[in-house]
């Protein structure tokens, strides 16, 4: 098996361990966005971009109230991560002009969620050709832009 080496991931590694809530701590503070990634936040919820991206501009929404499932939201929070979820989804077209999207909620860690004790919302854009030979053959991901670069460009002002 080849090896590809991916030392930068070792912190979300070792996060994990510890068992921190990646929701619950990036928001705390308006101060440091940029360097935790928060391209937008509402009164209720926040988005930011995936560190580990299926796809450019994939952005997970997600409330700042820590609840693991969604009939623990109140009606107004469900309101405000949907209009939240929208005004991203609006951002992305405009700016990566995506031909569709991967819109998803994993619940538990066996519906695949990575962080299951927190309800968030991925939105993955999609082109034509975005699968290519890598990920069957290499079992690798090609991601072309930069975090920084979705950064920049997705960041609301």
């Amino acid at each position: 098996m080849d090896k590809l080496w991916a030392p930068w991931r070792s912190k979300y590694i070792y996060m994990r361990k510890r068992k921190r809530c990646i929701f619950c701590e990036k928001p705390r503070g308006s101060a440091g966005d940029k360097r935790k990634y928060i391209i937008c936040r509402s009164k209720l919820a926040f988005a930011m971009l995936n560190l580990y991206p299926y796809n450019n501009g994939h952005v997970m929404v997600a409330p700042y109230r820590h609840v693991k499932s969604l009939e623990q939201l109140s009606d107004v929070e469900l309101l405000g991560i949907f209009k939240l979820l929208n005004r991203i989804k609006s951002l992305i077209d405009k700016k990566l002009k995506p031909h569709g999207y991967n819109i998803g909620i994993n619940l538990g860690r066996i519906g695949g969620a990575g962080f299951a004790g927190h309800v968030h919302i991925h939105i993955v854009p999609r082109w034509a050709g975005d699968t290519n030979f890598m990920p069957i053959t290499a079992d690798t991901k090609v991601v072309s832009e930069s975090l920084e670069a979705m950064y920049r460009l997705l960041k609301v002002k």
